[in-house]
């Protein structure tokens, strides 16, 4: 029987694995990458002269929380890793040793006031829980007993830096709620903002709450596979300047596989995006008709993930396979802390 997989697996030495941001930010390597026209070696603050002007950039203005949380339930200890907010203000959460957790169960954070109750257990590591403050309230503490949720492949074995603190947030953070960086974003300077500008590039914004989920490989098969559901919002501004510039002919750039997927689930069969608010849980891989999304910045994603099959969807599996060949036998770094690449969508 044939691998589905296949098509989407490759080896990775972990010598191209990033831990670090390069510094500054944007001087990351970027791959322009052309499906019809080739690939081209740049760095990042080459973008406005790979952009056209009346082009319109879209990034996540997602901000990190610190999601990562260790609670003890009597003797016994439980890792958790928010994922969400639910609709009743209680959070969806990933958690490890939590096979016995129950409904009504209180979990206790060290000597922290704060606690959490169980609501329900999912199985699989899945749980609901209802913390006994919310608001500012919650919001502090976070800061106080929470780490930011790295990725496995940032190895910190004495837990998240304070350096990681300011590397693992985009200049567009705005509004709380994400447990991952939408890292695309993380290469952006003032500098590179102001060239944009200058270049008559326009720029808008749009909230995806990244989850925890976004970790989780493709176990099973493509077709078994379900992604776990993401909080997002696109207002009304930001939906008439991608309607407009489409009209006008200009293309829509998203900034990361996570405003590119927001974008998909607003857009109707007709390419109009309308202001949307809600969960999405869009699943996209080769065969996927794009609607919103003309090019793409993305870092370079994990073998065998749905976010590289999202990029093969866009600029093609040959494609994108060459150029990731091309990315290893470089040097380019990988991941969340890793260099880029521009793609044009494939005819």
């Amino acid at each position: 029987m044939t691998d589905e997989l296949a098509p989407f697996d490759f080896e990775l030495p972990r010598d191209n694995i990033a831990t670090e941001p390069a510094r500054p930010r944007d001087s990351a390597k970027l791959l322009h990458v052309r499906p019809e026209a080739g690939t081209d070696m740049h760095v990042v603050r080459d973008l406005p002269d790979l952009l056209r002007e009346g082009d319109l950039l879209i990034a996540n203005n997602t901000e990190v929380i610190r999601a990562q949380l260790s609670a003890t339930r009597g003797e016994a200890r439980i890792g958790i890793t928010l994922d969400r907010i639910l609709a009743d203000g209680s959070w969806h959460a990933l958690a490890r040793n939590s096979r016995k957790l129950r409904s009504g169960d209180v979990l206790q954070f060290g000597n922290d006031a704060v606690t959490a109750t169980i609501v329900t257990n999912e199985g699989d590591g899945a749980i609901a829980l209802r913390f006994s403050v919310e608001g500012d309230a919650f919001d502090a503490f976070l800061e106080r007993v929470g780490a930011l949720a790295l990725p496995p492949y940032i190895e910190r074995p004495l837990g998240p830096t304070a350096q990681d603190d300011t590397d693992y947030r985009t200049i567009f953070s705005q509004f709380r709620g994400a447990v991952a960086a939408p890292t695309a974003g993380l290469h952006f300077t003032p500098e590179l903002l102001a060239a944009l500008d200058a270049r008559g590039i326009q720029r808008r914004t749009l909230t995806l709450h990244v989850g925890a989920g976004t970790f989780l490989p493709v176990r099973s098969s493509i077709s078994e596979h379900r992604m776990h559901a993401e909080w997002g919002e696109i207002n009304a501004e930001t939906a008439a300047a991608i309607n407009e510039t489409r009209a006008r002919g200009g293309r829509v750039v998203a900034v990361g596989t996570t405003s590119l997927r927001l974008l998909e689930s607003a857009a109707r069969e007709d390419g109009i995006v309308e202001p949307w608010r809600g969960e999405t849980s869009i699943f996209i891989k080769p065969g996927y008709r794009f609607r919103a999304v003309d090019v793409l910045m993305t870092n370079f994603h994990l073998p065998r993930s749905t976010l590289f099959m999202l990029v093969c969807a866009f600029s093609g599996t040959d494609t994108m396979r060459e150029v990731y060949t091309r990315a290893i036998a470089d040097g380019l770094r990988f991941y969340s802390y890793g260099d880029a690449c521009l793609l044009e969508r494939a005819p």
